[in-house]
């Protein structure tokens, strides 16, 4: 039985300035209980480890303490401390490995354990390694409740929020579902009690698994890891358990995930160059057999219509099929289709100001195909293959493990790039992996082909990144199936989810996904202006044929027209303002607020005659004292509130014809004193 380590976190007041609350900014204790964790768990003199495993039958707490451990740290930048600890076992040659990295300007702690061979045969049997496995102890009075999320499902209850007791001897367990990580479950955990709470965030692009154990009295044990370990080691091969962070933080919870946003924003949103994916306005056509022809024709409407396009999407299909955009494995332009290459529709892109994203699906390879027919071994087979049913195309799964395969990708698609002048490299994941994985293990290497394929993939995307340093990425993975922890630390999701095409599911996606993610897209249809608010979120996209005389251009010019307006509060401070809800006779509102510029935007939406036609919603995050200039999006009649009236009387809608949306701008005239 493994020996869990403790998480200690006292009963500490909260003494907070209601304004710093209101800004969502750590505050002194959150920061020093963070750093005195890290100083027990992680630091040079910790007597316990907050990660845990079995080897050759013994529970890692009493290997760890039996040899020497040399530790070493650095200074990464001003806001960054990495510590490294390395355990070796001398008889058998095994190095554990704990990177960690302690954050000087939020209340958060990261940390991922490596497994290396060091010696000159097998290991023994390494098994159940947990990245996380720690006790929570709280307080008398009050009780454990967590907080999380659905994952995708392509349903309208993608991202749903989720909320469960975890009561006196209860045990809850929540995993991946067929090895896309957030597949059903979203990876990330807000365990919240009395005054205090701790956030947890899974960065494992594969079949994680967690658990939740309380005991009798004060204590819940958390456990996370890869779902499945049961290996050898070979010499010098090396595996890794997934990434954890924990963020701790008093007070109010909502307060608490806004801190988790900035820290997303902070540190982990891809920079390229430096600077983060801003949000933006996109457009694509799609089809199932693209060509250049009716590409230049959509952009050149764009054009036309004198709309200012960031991206230009070219979806599935530009590459050879034979009638279907599944038929993934031949990664070159289709000349017929694209006689020029794709770098004729890029060249037009860019002469009008736009960026060029380009859809890419390398690991699933169908039947066929160049990958398929030139390089058999370097991809796994379909397991049981006989009860897939009748009319069922076996595809087979690029194995990102295998070193040769990873650097073929990797030069072509580089290649690539150049060449056809892609800017945004966006890669897609359709197929549930778990079972290619395990499949091809054998019974003392369970879970190996899964880690070398999650290592290789995040290699994959370290080296174009590094080889393109302008180049960002776009994850889909049947739309939002892979927004763990280390894929966003590379990626921005332009497709939340392969659910869009009605209003109340695009609301409910935006409630449930901004708790965790500040930067992510959707996008919809030429519709009415209910369904394109709707669908309103950092990076949008609304598509529709441009070569039509007869569509509503007034209506699309109002409606990018005020996105433009409300872009530059869509990844501030998030604050639900209603319940969250699928009723179709209700209301649904939430808040984006930017404290250190004093704006922020209200979406409203008045779904059903049922609904009241006229509300109030309390704002979060206003300076009480100061003036504020209210503007409703579709009325010029602005409105003069202080952040007090806003904030405690609330701000009064009225939709007396339902479904309507309602999109509110507010600025701070002045500033007073809190």
């Amino acid at each position: 039985m493994k020996i869990a380590r403790a998480i200690r976190l006292g009963a500490f007041a909260v003494c907070l300035n209601p304004w710093i609350l209101r800004a969502a900014a750590p505050s002194a204790d959150e920061m020093a209980l963070a750093r005195g964790w890290a100083e027990e768990n992680l630091g040079q003199s910790a007597k316990a480890w907050p990660f845990s495993f079995v080897y050759d039958g013994r529970p890692s707490t009493e290997l760890l303490r039996s040899g020497q451990t040399r530790h070493a740290s650095r200074v990464i930048d001003a806001d960054r401390v990495q510590r490294t600890s390395i355990f070796t076992d001398p008889a058998t040659g095994l190095e554990v490995r704990c990177v960690s990295i302690e954050y000087r300007d939020f209340p958060t702690v990261e940390w991922t354990v490596y497994f290396k061979n060091r010696g000159d045969k097998d290991t023994p049997i390494l098994k159940d390694i947990l990245g996380l496995d720690a006790w929570l102890e709280r307080g008398p009075g009050g009780e454990f409740l967590l907080h999380h999320n659905a994952g995708s499902r392509a349903s309208q209850a993608d991202f749903k929020p989720l909320e469960t007791p975890l009561r006196p001897k209860y045990q809850l367990r929540i995993a991946a579902v067929g090895g896309r990580p957030t597949s059903n479950e979203m990876s990330y955990f807000n365990v919240e009690w009395p005054g205090q709470g701790v956030i947890i965030a899974v960065g494992w692009p594969g079949q994680w698994a967690s658990q939740f154990t309380r005991d009798e009295s004060n204590g819940l044990r958390v456990c996370v890891g890869q779902e499945l370990t049961h290996l050898r080691l070979h010499p010098g091969e090396e595996i890794r358990a997934p990434l954890i962070a924990l963020q701790f933080w008093q007070g109010d919870w909502i307060r608490s995930q806004n801190i988790w946003r900035r820290w997303m924003v902070a540190h982990n949103l891809p920079r390229p160059r430096g600077r983060l994916v801003a949000t933006h306005y996109a457009s694509t056509y799609g089809g199932d057999r693209p060509n250049a022809s009716v590409e230049l024709a959509q952009i050149d409407g764009w054009v036309r219509e004198g709309i200012k396009l960031d991206y230009w999407i070219l979806d599935a299909g530009w590459y050879p099929t034979t009638n279907r955009w599944i038929d993934t494995g031949t990664w070159e332009p289709d000349a017929e289709r694209f006689p020029r290459g794709l770098r004729e529709v890029a060249d037009r892109a860019h002469a009008n100001g736009m960026k060029f994203v380009v859809w890419f699906e390398p690991e699933r390879v169908a039947p066929g195909t160049w990958l398929w027919v030139n390089h058999p071994e370097w991809l796994l087979g379909c397991p049981n293959e006989s009860r897939k049913g009748p009319g069922f195309s076996p595809s087979r799964l690029l194995n990102l493990g295998n070193v040769e395969a990873r650097r073929w990708l990797t030069d072509h698609f580089s290649k690539m790039f150049a060449e056809q002048g892609i800017d945004v490299y966006r890669q897609d994941f359709n197929t549930e992996p778990l079972e290619f994985w395990r499949a091809a293990d054998a019974p003392d290497r369970q879970g190996i082909t899964e880690n070398a394929h999650v290592i290789g993939y995040l290699a994959f995307w370290d080296d174009l990144l590094r080889r393109h340093p302008d180049l960002w990425i776009d994850t889909c993975a049947s739309g939002g199936r892979r927004h763990d922890l280390e894929t966003l630390r590379r990626s921005v999701p332009l497709l939340r989810s392969d659910y869009f095409k009605e209003a109340i599911g695009q609301q409910c996606h935006t409630y449930g996904i901004s708790q965790w993610i500040p930067n992510y897209g959707s996008g919809c249809g030429l519709r009415d202006t209910y369904h394109m608010h709707s669908s309103f979120c950092p990076c949008f996209r609304i598509g529709c044929d441009m070569r039509k005389s007869d569509n509503d251009y007034a209506l699309l010019r109002k409606t990018v027209a005020q996105f433009r307006q409300i872009e530059p509060c869509l990844m501030g401070d998030f604050y639900p303002l209603t319940a969250y809800g699928i009723d179709t006779n209700a209301w649904m509102a939430w808040q984006f607020d930017r404290p250190e510029s004093g704006e922020g935007v209200v979406q409203a939406f008045r779904r059903g005659e049922g609904a009241e036609p006229s509300m109030r919603f309390k704002l979060h995050g206003l300076d009480p004292a100061a003036a504020y200039t209210v503007t409703d999006l579709d009325v010029d009649q602005p409105l003069h509130m202080t952040g007090r009236e806003l904030s405690e009387q609330g701000l009064p809608l009225s939709a007396p014809n339902a479904p309507a949306a309602i999109i509110i701008r507010y600025r701070r005239e002045s500033v007073g004193t809190p």
